[in-house]
Parts: C-alpha cells; structure tokens; sequence
C-alpha cells in the first residue's frame, strides 16, 4: 500500500434520483503534486471531494487514499489525509488554541505538542488566544489549515482554500500553501480562481458537467493552444502585406493597433528578416502565451465530448 497513489478514483459516479451529478469520474494524483481541481459552479467539484473523503456513498466505482477504500475500512482510510471541504467549521466560544486542543484529544492527544508551531505556520499565533467568533474570515481558513496538518498528514485537500479573502489574504494563503507542497505534502486544490491555480499547480483536472474533460500536466495543457504573436512595427499596412505572404504565418489580424498571428518559431524568425530586409522598424515582436482561463473556457463551454478528443 505504501507505493498506492495518493488518490485514485476509478469510474466514480453520483447520482441524486435523475440528476448525474459526477459521471464516471477516473482521477490520479500521484505524491508530491499540487492537483488543481477545476470546474464551473455545479460541475460535480465537491460532490467528487465529499466522495474521496468517504462522506458521501458513490452511486457506482471508487476511490481508494493511499490504497484504503473509505467505503470498505471507514475512518482508517483518512489516516494520511486531512483537510476541508467548502468551509471550516470550529467552536466560536472557544480560541483558536482550545479549538486545536480539542481537534488533538479527539485524535488521542499525540498532536498536542505541534500546536504553537502549527500556529506560528499559518501566522496566528498572536490571535490564539482569542475567540474564534472574533476572527476574520481569512483567519479562520488559515486556522482549519492549522487543524488539517495536526496529525502531521501526507495528503492536504482543500476545497477553494481562498474564497472570501481580500487581496492580502489570498496572497497569504497562496504563499502558505506553496510553503507545505515545498515541505513535500501531496495537496488537491479545489478552485474556481484560475490564476491561482497556474500559480500553484504542476497538474490538473477539469470537470465539466460531472464528467473529466481533461487531466494531467498544467504545462502539457497550457502547451496545446497555437502560439500567438504579437506584431508592433512603424508601417503596419506594409507588415500585415508581408505576414500574409510569409510561410508559416496564419490568421494574421489586427488588434488595438497592432498585428496578431500564428506560428511557429522558424517561421517568426523568417518573418524577422523580411522585415528588416524591407526596413520595417519592429518595436514589438513576442509571443502571446494562453492562459488557463482562455483553455478552461474552451473546455468547459461547448461540445464536451469533441473537446474531449481535441485534447486527447
């Protein structure tokens, strides 16, 4: 068991009466991954965590932790995995540090010891000893991380670890998350926050309408849009004449005053010459790389199954 992935899930499915809520979902996440989770509102995100954590029953297929079934060895199998989904929930009478305490007898004590450095990990140790019900939105996410990691786990799973937080505390957030993948911890991030997903991810999946559109490499998936350039030059009448005879130069347009097109990078280079062979001053010549939202709009929106094969 200990060569198990972290999470497998295989032909996962939930429904609720004639509504198909996930929809033979397979899934890998493989040690030491930043796994983005992404999906529009609806798309079976959650349902598919609250699964993976054995809090709800699949309809059909599995999901084994680390090799452990929650629904065939029960609380055993969450032995090396902690986290949130959706929101943290603590006692608001209680301060941030009793709340720990509780979290760790219930868990036998042993973690007790690790309390002040989980609190200085996620910055609250100046607030610990304040009720809950004082605390900011923010400082009660970074205090279910603080309970996540008591036991010391090799799987964090968090379900939109950011949402509701102002600028300063999603970049605090961001920072202490990419802070536990260094240290080596496997974390499944659930977000709807694009850019923080390219930021933080090395691999990802896209659920759309309860079904997989698309799992793997970020940088594989970010590599599958055609490169685009961008052109700025002292004569554009004459550079869009010489992009559109160029070989290897396609859909040339223009754009806020400039040239946009696509190609490959022997092609941009010839192009380079030609222009300064026609004394076309360039002041602008770079690539226009994709971004996740402009893919994950073309996944998620549409024919699923074409996009399906498309990416395949």
């Amino acid at each position: 068991m200990s060569d198990a992935p972290p999470v497998a899930a295989r032909g996962l499915v939930k429904r609720y009466g004639d509504i198909v809520a996930v929809d033979h979902v397979d899934l890998t996440l493989e040690p030491g991954d930043v796994f983005g989770y992404l999906g529009p509102n609806g798309a079976g995100k959650t349902t598919s965590l609250r699964m993976m954590l054995g809090l709800i029953r699949p309809t059909a297929g599995s999901v084994t932790l680390f090799g452990l079934d929650p629904m065939e060895v029960g609380v055993k199998a969450l032995q090396d995995v902690a986290g949130f989904v959706e929101a943290p929930l603590f006692y608001p009478y209680l301060s941030g540090r009793q709340n720990l305490r509780l979290l760790a007898d219930y868990d036998g004590g042993a973690s007790r010891s690790r309390i002040d450095e989980l609190l200085e990990l996620v910055e609250l140790s100046d607030r610990a000893k304040d009720k809950v019900r004082g605390y900011s939105h923010g400082m009660r996410q970074r205090l279910g991380i603080a309970a996540s990691l008591l036991r010391d786990p090799k799987l964090l799973l968090l379900d939109e670890p950011t949402t509701g937080l102002d600028p300063a505390g999603m970049r605090d957030m961001r920072a202490l998350i990419r802070r536990l993948a260094g240290e080596g911890l496997t974390v499944l991030l659930s977000s709807h926050l694009l850019y923080e997903v390219e930021e933080l991810c090395n691999r990802v999946a896209i659920i759309r309408k309860g079904r997989i559109v698309y799992e793997g490499s970020l940088r594989e998936l970010l590599a599958t849009a055609a490169a685009e350039y961008r052109l700025r030059a002292t004569e554009l009448e004459r550079a869009q004449t010489i992009c559109l005879n160029q070989a290897g130069i396609e859909e040339v347009r223009v754009m806020d005053g400039e040239l946009r097109f696509n190609a490959e990078e022997e092609a941009v280079a010839a192009l380079s010459i030609a222009l300064g062979q026609a004394r076309i001053g360039v002041t602008t010549l770079a690539p226009e790389a994709a971004s996740l939202e402009e893919l994950f709009l073309g996944l998620t929106e549409g024919d699923g199954e074409q996009q399906r094969e498309e990416v395949a």
